[in-house]
């Protein structure tokens, strides 16, 4: 199958709340095709409600200032530890539980001695950065308590996300 060249035309929109965003692309083949399901369409919009964050031209909420945890984030890592069992899921701007691991999973909780200890800590991070990376989330935000941060077994969550390829800051939104 040969090559052809096409001519994309892209109409952006400009919106002084939202920044710029693409509404449409459409394309005209040089070459008309042989077979009807080669056929182009002539006008794609993007549906993705993703796109923006990816893009980062999204709105964040800032929140009050005085407010803690801040709100200015489109993922967010949050962490329980009980006395039982290590749950950390990353929350979305509007408050659904994107992805989650927890040591309550059988096929987690299979492979551990105990389900709080440092290493149950670090199989979660590994566990969690596999999933995020799977679900097209890349960046997200950390915001643990001074008491948390202290800790060796979230010190070790955190390197497992890193080492899985997950950066636990967002980049700055971009205002234009």
């Amino acid at each position: 199958m040969a090559f052809r060249s096409r001519f994309w035309a892209l109409s952006v929109c400009r919106n002084p709340e939202f920044g710029f965003a693409a509404l449409s692309t459409s394309s005209k083949p040089a070459v008309k095709p042989e077979v009807a399901n080669e056929a182009v369409a002539s006008e794609f919009t993007n549906r993705n409600p993703r796109n923006l964050e990816l893009l980062a031209v999204a709105r964040k909420e800032r929140g009050w200032g005085t407010v803690w945890p801040s709100r200015e984030f489109w993922h967010r890592l949050r962490v329980i530890r009980t006395q039982h069992h290590i749950e950390a899921f990353v929350e979305h701007l509007n408050g659904q539980i994107v992805v989650s691991a927890s040591t309550s999973e059988w096929a987690i909780k299979k492979h551990l001695y105990r389900t709080t200890n440092v290493v149950a800590c670090e199989s979660i991070g590994r566990v969690l950065a596999e999933r995020c990376l799977q679900a097209g989330i890349n960046f997200m935000v950390y915001q643990p308590t001074p008491w948390e941060a202290a800790s060796d077994s979230i010190k070790q969550l955190q390197s497992a996300m890193t080492e899985g390829g997950v950066v636990l800051q967002e980049p700055r939104r971009i205002y234009q």
